[in-house]
């Protein structure tokens, strides 16, 4: 009785399986130095029992992809012991379909690290002497959720010709496969210098700046910018100009529109103000909003990271849309299990065959009759099912 009307509470809020993805999420990252091993399983194992209790299964395994994905893209996990560790928990309880993808993007990572070694190997061997340092990860494309980047984004040359060479190393050695550049994923260090004065309010507490102004350069402030990819490609530009429009940038780097905004918006208003916006301040950037280098610009610290902040409706739109895709999915479970009874059965009623459905499916969410008849009549029109002469309420298999 206290078990299903806990149950009932639990799935009030649509959102608790995302609320339980975060704070899976929060635990396993990087950061958590207070909690032991011991701790953190025990934790887990309490968070395995609110999941339990979940019926949109499915929903959690969408926003548990999403949140893993970018602890391993990121480097952000506390330890590998720990992520397989949950993962295996997931299997025990949903079967291995559930976790398939899960450690599919576990063995992809594991892979690109032998091939980044290969690839290091391959250049000291052929003395080709690369301009930048690289490390790439290389993404079966059906494991990860991410959406794939379609635009053709300039990069830089450097950054370019670097990529050209371990795609050529790559595909020489997987023939007849396909290797896309996903630049909205990455991440790099990039090497800056500013020769403004400092400004007093960007300075540390003390008004000294003398732990990043060089040696060598009185008052060069040296920083190592650690940013996005699509930071990189608009910083990289600022060494052939030294102003350039909004319209000039998205010609430039070829990156959408969305995205440009974004990562400027970052880099002009955010807490690491790199770039300054010249003229009259609008709520949006025009094409002809100008942009040049802030060489006030001071930090503390030698390395800067900047993050890139997301849009007004970027977490309400995303929830839309995950829950599109996990609708998606929905459709195409229920009529596999559909044809999966009927090749058994080949002849069945409709309510039985509702009944066995939602049984097969309940581990993962739990269908309405409206959805699965639905889907029934969806089959019968693409003829996997038909009805029955005799009794129109009863599907045969059509082989």
């Amino acid at each position: 009785m206290i078990s299903s009307v806990f149950e009932s509470f639990l799935n009030i809020n649509q959102r608790s399986p995302e609320y339980l993805s975060l704070f899976v999420d929060d635990k396993l990252k990087k950061g958590n130095k207070d909690v032991s091993e011991q701790e953190l399983e025990a934790v887990l194992d309490r968070a395995m029992i609110l999941f339990r209790f979940l019926q949109e299964k499915d929903v959690f395994e969408r926003y548990y992809k999403q949140h893993l994905a970018k602890r391993l893209l990121f480097n952000r996990s506390t330890s590998d012991d720990s992520e397989k560790a949950m993962i295996a928990k997931l299997k025990q309880e949903c079967g291995y379909q559930f976790t398939s993808k899960l450690e599919g993007m576990f063995k992809d990572i594991t892979l690109s690290k032998s091939i980044n070694d290969e690839f290091k190997d391959h250049t000291n061997q052929n003395a080709v002497r690369l301009p930048i340092d690289l490390s790439v990860h290389v993404l079966t494309t059906g494991f990860w959720p991410m959406a794939t980047c379609q635009a053709d984004v300039s990069l830089p040359a450097l950054v370019q010709t670097t990529f050209d060479e371990f795609k050529k190393f790559y595909l020489s050695k997987h023939n007849g496969r396909q290797l896309t550049l996903q630049p909205n994923l990455g991440t790099g260090d990039l090497n800056a210098q500013f020769y403004g004065p400092p400004l007093s309010d960007e300075a540390g507490p003390s008004g000294s700046n003398t732990s990043v102004v060089s040696a060598g350069a009185k008052g060069v402030r040296k920083h190592i910018l650690t940013a996005s990819t699509y930071h990189i490609c608009v910083f990289m530009l600022f060494n052939q100009q030294r102003q350039w429009t909004f319209g000039d940038l998205l010609e430039a780097t070829k990156i959408p529109d969305k995205d440009l905004r974004r990562t400027l918006l970052s880099v002009v208003t955010g807490k690491q103000r790199i770039l300054s916006r010249q003229g009259p301040v609008t709520p949006e950037f025009e094409n002809s909003t100008s942009f040049v280098v802030n060489d006030s610009f001071t930090s503390r610290y030698h390395r800067v990271k900047i993050q890139t902040i997301p849009g007004k409706n970027d977490q309400e739109q995303d929830r839309v849309e995950t829950r599109a895709k996990v609708d998606e999915d929905r459709k195409h479970e229920i009529e596999a299990a559909i044809v999966r009874i009927m090749k058994a059965r080949k002849k069945m009623p409709h309510a039985q065959l509702v009944a066995e459905v939602v049984e097969q499916l309940n581990q993962r969410f739990a269908p309405g009759p409206m959805t699965i008849k639905k889907r029934i009549e969806g089959l019968i029109e693409r003829e996997y099912l038909s009805r029955t002469a005799e009794n129109r309420s009863v599907y045969q298999y059509v082989a």
